[in-house]
């Protein structure tokens, strides 16, 4: 087994380079608007060159429709302060949940999962926006060539003395190890290992060992 990972995709490689973000001073309808035509759930709020301070989600939008008729507001739950507002400024979540460009997939899926976000901003080192990814576009490994995994499942995973008598086999995303391994202890890790591989969705054993292995 290879002692380097593969190095795998990170958010740069999938993200969208060109994103349509609004000021603090974008209006409601605006915001709406600007959803609709792009199909997004999210816009970022820059200020400045480009810095992100906060995110609009549709969640951010969507209380001004739950409090409809619901007057008098009190003003003091956030939910209500953001059923009064119209502007970007007093919409947004801030501070924005974001993401650096080269940050894996995995750790911008955790982050989206922990935070209960469906896209992220992505910036620089201090904080100017560089583009955005959706959970969409971390799907995309999943669309990788059978056989451009198995080439790297071989080249990452199976180069090594003890792995001499494995092959690999990749089909609709699921791989399977086949051949003779003497050292049984390595099955896990090379299962981990294998699963590690972007686009793999699952991972199948069928090995055999030399007579007379433990």
């Amino acid at each position: 087994m290879s002692s380097a990972a593969p190095a795998g995709h990170i958010v740069s490689d999938v993200m969208t380079h060109t994103a349509v973000a609004i000021g603090r001073d974008a209006l409601y309808k605006e915001i709406v608007a600007l959803m609709d035509e792009w199909k997004v759930s999210a816009l970022p709020v820059l200020e400045g060159e480009g810095r992100v301070v906060g995110v609009v989600s549709e969640a951010d939008l969507l209380p001004k429709e739950a409090f409809r008729g619901a007057d008098p507001l009190s003003g003091e739950a956030e939910e209500e302060v953001k059923a009064g507002a119209v502007r970007a400024g007093d919409l947004m979540s801030s501070p924005a949940v974001t993401v650096h460009a080269d940050a894996s997939l995995a750790e911008a899926a955790r982050i989206m999962a922990r935070r209960k976000v469906k896209r992220l901003p992505v910036v620089n080192g201090i904080g100017m926006l560089e583009g955005v990814v959706s959970r969409s576009d971390l799907l995309k490994v999943f669309l990788r060539e059978d056989g451009e995994m198995a080439s790297e499942i071989r080249r990452s995973v199976l180069d090594g003395p003890a792995l001499t008598g494995l092959d690999v086999t990749v089909t609709k995303g699921v791989a399977t190890l086949s051949g003779v391994l003497s050292d049984r202890s390595l099955v896990p890790l090379l299962a981990r290992a294998v699963r590690a591989v972007e686009g793999v969705v699952d991972v199948r054993m069928e090995l055999g060992a030399h007579e007379g292995a433990s």
